[in-house]
């Protein structure tokens, strides 16, 4: 007696396939499609054209788990009875059995996810540790052991924790956010997720993470969800997990703070260690734990000496607080973010090389709002019904009708949208409140026909003549550093004239 039939064995292939896949990229769809063969719904084809989070409630993911189940229970009674299995077969099993117990606990992991609590305890992981017995608990060498089940299980809540947070984190249809979708996936697990279970978890926090892309772009939120999907090991005795996921993810933005402030932030500072330290303080690479993850906004606008401590952080995993000569250990993992051309940087000296190349090792490119509705106009209306369902609540269907006729009769479907989704955001706010969105290039035009006339008159006060000139330059150089540089200011004074 065979334990596994030759259509039986191609099926269990198709599922250990769809189990390791990316789920965001086509491949995922075309396991699917194997194993159900006639069966599988098209209409139901891509995760990326379906609604909110359809992880589990995928028809075709249903189909395929009830079928294994099936075939799992078969196999289990005739491996019961000793019927000898060879290795492949004891992994196809193995790739299976995970396969249903995720999916079986999807939706209790989701509810975790949306709705955290203080301290939480994870009651089903009891439920979770039966089945694991029930499944695995065969007299036959090779299965998972009993004490694999935790890790698993912190296994499978941080990928529903990355699927739930990718979803959320990029908006559209297009195939260009499900390449980012993708992506994302990949800068969680690698590509191969085999190798991830079984060790790689342990090492991501090793490994930098470069996210570049236009102003607005959604980098944050790609930063976000990378940071709150790091796996964090599960303790079955205290049926917790070591952190509350919800506390990992440490944001800073540089370049809204000064460089001594910076350097406080990130590396704390001992008592006296400038004016204004008045007592010791723990930065950001001390607070954070090995499960967290640190994010640096606006990475290019960083002084290139606070540059060199960085690199040394990401050499050596140490620094020192301001005004120690000790060195603290950095456990947790570095995410960094820029809008700017850090090559066209690298070649004005703005940006150092060396540092460039220890962050590189996984780049995430975000793209333009413009370039997705190009090719997928369809979702501009999924990210206005999107918006407006966040920031209006029960009025967010009439909301988004009021703001895609405001485009579609005042901006036209070919505006190029330059402020990409952050654009598109308060473009629903206005709307919402006044009825009407001008963008900034009109405002800007308006200025800008009145200058002449202004200058000559001597109207411009020395502050609103700063304040253009600041802008120009800007809008010619991208830059903040670049713009200081040019006008011999400083850049803060410089992003307080472009903001203001």
């Amino acid at each position: 007696m065979a334990i596994l039939n030759v259509e039986d064995y191609r099926f269990l292939e198709c599922v250990a396939a769809v189990s390791y896949a990316n789920p965001f990229l086509a491949e995922r769809i075309d396991f699917e499609r194997q194993a159900l063969g006639s069966d599988f719904d098209e209409s139901q084809a891509n995760w990326n054209l379906l609604g909110d989070d359809p992880e589990t409630q995928q028809i075709n993911t249903r189909k395929i788990a009830a079928r294994a189940y099936t075939i799992v229970a078969g196999v289990q009674q005739r491996l019961k009875k000793g019927v000898a299995a060879d290795r492949q077969e004891l992994q196809l099993y193995e790739d299976t059995v995970l396969f249903l117990l995720y999916y079986h606990y999807a939706q209790r992991f989701k509810n975790s996810i949306i709705a955290p609590q203080k301290e939480q305890t994870y009651e089903y992981f009891k439920e979770f540790s039966h089945y694991w017995r029930h499944f695995f608990k065969l007299p036959i060498a090779g299965l998972p052991s009993r004490k694999e089940a935790a890790h698993i299980f912190a296994c499978f809540f941080q990928v529903r924790r990355a699927f739930y947070y990718i979803f959320r984190a990029i908006i559209g249809r297009s195939t260009v956010a499900a390449k980012l979708r993708g992506m994302v996936w990949n800068s969680i697990f690698t590509h191969d997720m085999r190798r991830y279970r079984r060790a790689f978890y342990q090492r991501m926090g090793d490994f930098s993470t470069l996210i570049v892309g236009p102003t607005g772009s959604g980098k944050e939120l790609v930063a976000r969800a990378i940071g709150l999907s790091r796996y964090i090991p599960f303790r079955p005795r205290l049926l917790r997990f070591e952190k509350d996921f919800s506390e990992t993810f440490f944001p800073i933005n540089l370049s809204a703070l000064p460089s001594t402030l910076v350097e406080s932030e990130l590396f704390g500072h001992r008592r006296g260690a400038y004016t204004g330290a008045l007592d010791d303080r723990q930065g950001w690479l001390e607070v954070c734990p090995p499960e967290g993850t640190v994010f640096l906004d606006e990475i290019g606008e960083l002084d290139p000496l606070v540059q060199v401590k960085l690199l040394r952080v990401i050499q050596t995993r140490t620094f020192q607080r301001l005004g120690t000569t000790s060195d603290s250990v950095f456990h947790g993992k570095i995410v960094a973010a820029t809008h700017r051309d850090i090559h066209h940087a690298m070649e004005d000296g703005d940006f150092r090389e060396d540092f460039y190349y220890r962050l590189c090792s996984d780049i995430i490119t975000t793209p333009s709002f413009h370039q997705q509705i190009s090719e997928a106009p369809e979702v501009l209306g999924d990210l206005v019904a999107y918006i407006s369902q966040k920031v209006a609540g029960p009025e967010g269907e009439a909301v988004a009708g009021d703001v895609l006729s405001w485009i579609q009769n005042k901006l036209g479907i070919d505006y190029p949208w330059p402020g990409n989704i952050r654009e598109l955001e308060q473009c629903v706010r206005n709307v919402m409140i006044r009825q009407e969105y001008h963008p900034a290039d009109d405002q800007a035009t308006g200025q800008a026909a009145l200058q002449p006339a202004a200058m000559r008159e001597g109207t411009l006060t020395l502050e609103e003549l700063c304040r253009l000139y600041c802008r120009h330059v800007y809008s010619n150089v991208g830059s903040y550093v670049e713009t200081a540089r040019r006008l011999k200011i400083d850049r803060r004074t410089v992003k307080k004239y472009v903001m203001d």
